[in-house]
């Protein structure tokens, strides 16, 4: 009998789970394994690999299928500083418009970008970054582990920007500008080396761009023509969340982590539409017990076209498509298993893993190359 492989999550069932055509939305499904040497992956919903990309450098999170059906790809830069421990693994910098033969069209490059990036319908690149933060301010942010600030006691924080094609900013918004950091406190358990730490940047209707703050566990939505905060979903709400978008009802879509939520001793993820004018949870997803679903960090979820929900659960690598009345119709588990690359991430994170930070699906008509 051949041994078994160390790694627990490897000795699981990976590829297709399970599949019902029938309730499906039915459609294609896009990630980008963190550790997979920058391959992206198109399956179908038999789990058949119908299309790939090989891109010359990992994820620096995730990848899209643009309008025009090119590849979107948010790269790890090899150059970008190592600001403070955890910002190898979650920085990008490396941005590639790619065709699918694998030709790049078009690139950007910025070596502060971190976690999230959305190509717009305009052309544009809207993403974030950091900057440090004055000592008088950093001395005003709240919470976090004492004396964990980065190298000189720096606080670095938030700055999402807008560039053209010409990779010129159009739209700055500064964190530190517009927030108070006293009504943003860190939770007790983070590090005090980034605040308050937008792992997630999406634009919604009317000029509005929703931030998750994942490190003080809110997402805000910002008036770009005022930048000006419009409206905010608190610890009350969201714990430690990800991947805010607005729904075609107004209210947001998020993943809710669910590390540090309020009261709770066993931490459980769930995703969540929240009307966020009236504060109200109108929807969610979990599991029964609440553990059997649950990442502490990273993850998505993406309302489809028949009103089911792609869900990245993605520590995991587990790809999983539910109704309203949250029955499974479609589970997929990532294959690909490997440790990261360079050594600063496999300190941070050691061992093999098959996580994706966020997957899309897409249907036939998004993908006019793709060959029956």
């Amino acid at each position: 009998m051949p041994a078994l492989h160390r790694t627990t999550l490897k000795r699981h069932k990976t590829g297709l789970v399970a599949v019902d055509h029938a309730r499906s939305a039915g459609g294609y499904t896009l990630f980008a394994p963190q550790t997979a040497d920058g391959q992206v992956f198109l399956v179908d919903l038999d789990g058949d690999v119908v299309h790939r990309w090989k891109l010359p450098q990992r994820p620096g999170r995730d990848a899209v299928i643009l309008a025009n059906g090119n590849l979107g790809y948010n790269g790890n830069h090899p150059d970008s500083p190592e600001l403070f421990p955890g910002w190898s693994v979650w920085h990008g910098g490396a941005f590639s418009e790619v065709t699918p033969e694998g030709d790049v069209v078009w690139q950007h490059t910025d070596l502060l970008h971190h976690h999230d990036a959305q190509w717009l319908d305009n052309g544009n690149l809207l993403y974030t970054t950091v900057a440090p933060l004055s000592a008088e301010f950093a001395s005003r942010v709240q919470g976090g582990i004492p004396g964990s600030e980065a190298v000189g006691g720096v606080i670095y924080a938030d700055v999402v920007k807008e560039v053209n094609r010409a990779g010129e900013v159009v739209w700055e918004w500064r964190s530190w500008e517009h927030l108070k950091p006293e009504d943003y406190p860190l939770h007790s358990t983070f590090e005090r080396y980034h605040w308050p730490m937008t792992n997630a940047v999406s634009p919604g209707r009317d000029g509005k761009v929703i931030l998750s703050l994942r490190s003080v566990s809110s997402v805000i939505a910002v008036d770009k023509h005022s930048d000006q905060v419009l409206w905010r979903l608190g610890h009350d709400l969201v714990a430690q969340q990800h991947c805010p978008s607005e729904l075609e009802n107004g209210n947001v879509l998020v993943f809710d982590n669910g590390i540090s939520r309020p009261h709770v001793s066993m931490p459980f993820s769930r995703v969540l539409e929240i009307d966020p004018i009236a504060q109200r949870i109108e929807w969610q997803y979990s599991d029964a017990p609440g553990y059997a679903f649950f990442t502490p960090f990273m993850g998505g979820a993406q309302r489809l076209h028949n009103g089911n929900t792609l869900i990245t659960e993605a520590n995991f690598g587990r790809l999983f498509e539910v109704t309203q009345g949250g029955d499974v119709v479609w589970e997929y588990i990532n294959p690909h298993f490997a440790a990261y690359p360079d050594e600063p991430s496999r300190r941070y994170l050691p061992g093999e893993n098959n996580a994706i930070f966020r997957a899309h699906r897409y249907q036939r008509a998004d993908l006019p190359w793709l060959r029956d």
